[in-house]
């Protein structure tokens, strides 16, 4: 499922309703020139990147659903941090 949000402050929240109690992981892409694409250097990103359960991405730290997922059982606030390389 696919959201977008405005950026105000350093910061943009994103609700989703009705979601059914399971595993899920969140990824978020701050597409700065708003092509709709995570555009990359040689290897990583450009534009900043996050995902759930992450505080830094490298080489030897790659996103994997397994880190990044959280189990949805009721309400949840899940923070993201935004990374830029």
């Amino acid at each position: 499922m696919q959201k977008t949000a405005i950026i105000s402050n350093n910061s943009a929240t994103v609700t989703f309703d009705n979601i059914p109690v399971g595993w899920y992981a969140v990824n978020i892409l701050h597409d700065e020139n708003e092509n709709r694409k995570i555009d990359k250097g040689f290897v990583m990103p450009k534009e900043g990147i996050g995902f759930s359960n992450y505080s830094s991405i490298g080489l030897t730290n790659r996103p994997k659903f397994e880190k990044a997922k959280f189990e949805l059982i009721s309400d949840l606030s899940k923070k993201v941090i935004i990374i830029y390389f």
